[in-house]
């Protein structure tokens, strides 16, 4: 009991550091904080435009929030001790990880926030791609809902082929309004994904015009 409280406290502190880190070398805003579940579990999805991405989504929140973690970057034992005492949870890309499933309805039912990248990887240009599927059974048995998390400028920031971030540059992170349980409940999962993709696009392109940015063609 004690080693938990003592990762949520780190994790909590650490979370602090990130953000005062974030202020200061870039230009944040963040939109729609209201959405987010004052308590119990729920699940953010979040698009991937760059490595920073698992900080900006959490850094405003004051959950408890676990994070997906490629289960290479645990080899490393210093950095793998690291992504631990956050509470990070180590995942298998390209193949289903029930271990992994377990781990994060596990901490659902704990009442703490789960943060996933259901494109699975970082975009190379921007948009948002289809979204992988898996949400429905996460939130019937961890019993959360799931509110899309829009980032939008970390691409501009640090895209995959730039080795370091942009100092200055301007990010914001949307949430946007949390789905139910019961809404999910009542969907196949293929036709959630579609659904949240779509919801997604349609976030980032009113966001982008209302910033004055082009905004992505998916037609």
């Amino acid at each position: 009991m004690l080693s938990e409280t003592l990762k949520n406290h780190w994790s909590l502190f650490a979370r602090w550091w990130s953000r005062l880190f974030c202020r200061l070398c870039f230009r944040m805003r963040f939109i729609g904080l209201g959405n987010i579940p004052a308590s119990g579990p729920f699940i953010l999805a979040v698009n991937h435009q760059s490595f920073l991405d698992p900080v900006l989504a959490g850094i405003a929140l004051k959950n408890q929030l676990c994070f997906m973690a490629r289960d290479t970057l645990f080899k490393n034992k210093i950095f793998g001790s690291l992504l631990k005492s956050i509470k990070a949870i180590p995942v298998r890309r390209g193949q289903a990880d029930l271990a992994s499933i377990k781990a994060i309805i596990a901490r659902l039912k704990q009442g703490d926030g789960v943060c996933l990248f259901p494109e699975a990887t970082r975009t190379t240009d921007g948009k948002i791609a289809p979204f992988k599927g898996g949400f429905t059974l996460l939130s019937r048995r961890g019993n959360a809902p799931v509110v899309p998390v829009l980032i939008d400028g970390a691409f501009e920031c640090w895209p995959r082929h730039r080795k370091l971030f942009k100092i200055g540059s301007k990010i914001t992170v949307a949430y946007g309004q949390p789905i139910s349980v019961e809404k999910i409940t009542g969907m196949e999962d293929d036709d959630f994904a579609a659904m949240l993709t779509k919801t997604m696009r349609e976030m980032q392109s009113q966001l982008r015009i209302s910033e004055g940015k082009q905004p992505f063609n998916y037609s």
